[in-house]
């Protein structure tokens, strides 16, 4: 039994894309015709700034906190032409070291997909540990302190190019977040439903869907597709389908991480949503990693 008769898909390279972005990423050519691309990391303004992020320990009690920080998924070259802001980094984030990378992430990759975007976005969160749900609340509250609030704003301001197209907040903290960025001109921005949003079962999903289908809609006439993506894909239906979900590319990814990281797949199939979980009870210290069973 191979990965795509459990419902993988190998992670496919743009030619086009591999020949404009040289020196951007990190590519590895290990046989003819057979490419590794992976995401090398943040540049030195990057990792500078991230190094900065203000001290958490007085309210660390609101957060997974030893578990560090988790800061961005995908561009940080100046090509993204769109940001998405979620909320806060959950398990499988800290496998990777990279945000909306779970079952979450793969339906935000599925919206990227319905607007034609493959590679050219940049994800972040309103909160770069990861926050409890008992504590959102309070999480929304210190979004404002002053200290984060400049931080944050620093960090979007450094992602603001002239490729900038558009913002969509997904969630509460994503929606405060980005109303907090006074700097963001006149790039529109899309507030709607958090990935993971389950409120009111069947009717709560449906709700959410029209409205990221209000999303995809409007930003279909803002965002310039990336080369050789699709512009046709459905829109939502009542609820959230398997073709709705798209596995994390590997050049957003760092190196060494397994093929099948990414793409949850089987794990749907099988009536779960992750690799990665936190036990119950949760100690606050421990994450179970489960690798899909081929044979």
């Amino acid at each position: 039994m191979d990965l795509l008769s459990l419902g993988f898909t190998r992670r496919s390279i743009d030619p086009a894309y591999a020949k404009t972005t040289a020196g951007k990423h990190s590519s590895l050519t290990i046989k003819p015709c057979i490419m590794i691309q992976f995401d090398k990391g943040p540049g030195a303004a990057f990792v500078k700034h991230f190094a900065a992020l203000p001290d958490h320990t007085d309210i660390k009690n609101n957060f997974w906190y030893d578990w560090g920080p988790v800061f961005y998924r995908g561009r940080l070259d100046g090509s993204a032409k769109i940001i998405l802001v979620a909320s806060d980094p959950g398990p499988t984030e800290r496998i990777a070291g990279r945000t909306l990378v779970g079952n979450a992430g793969q339906r935000v990759q599925g919206f990227l997909q319905k607007i034609g975007l493959t590679q050219s976005y940049t994800c972040v969160n309103g909160w770069a540990f990861a926050l409890h749900p008992s504590h959102l609340g309070d999480g929304i509250k210190l979004l404002s302190r002053p200290d984060l609030t400049t931080w944050r704003n620093k960090l979007f301001n450094m992602l603001k190019k002239p490729s900038l197209q558009a913002i969509v907040a997904f969630g509460d903290v994503a929606k405060k977040t980005v109303q907090l960025w006074d700097t963001k001109g006149n790039i529109p921005v899309f507030e709607t439903y958090h990935p993971s949003y389950h409120s009111g079962g069947a009717a709560g999903e449906k709700k959410m869907l029209t409205d990221w289908n209000r999303v995809v809609t409007a930003l279909r006439g803002i965002i310039t597709p990336d080369e050789g993506a699709a512009t046709n894909k459905p829109l939502y239906g009542d609820k959230f389908a398997e073709q709705d979900y798209a596995a994390i590319p590997a050049l957003d990814l760092p190196f060494g991480i397994p093929d099948w990281f990414g793409n949850d797949a089987f794990f749907r199939k099988k009536r779960g949503m992750n690799s990665v979980s936190r036990p119950s009870p949760d100690d606050g210290h421990t994450l179970l990693w489960k690798a899909p069973k081929f044979n």
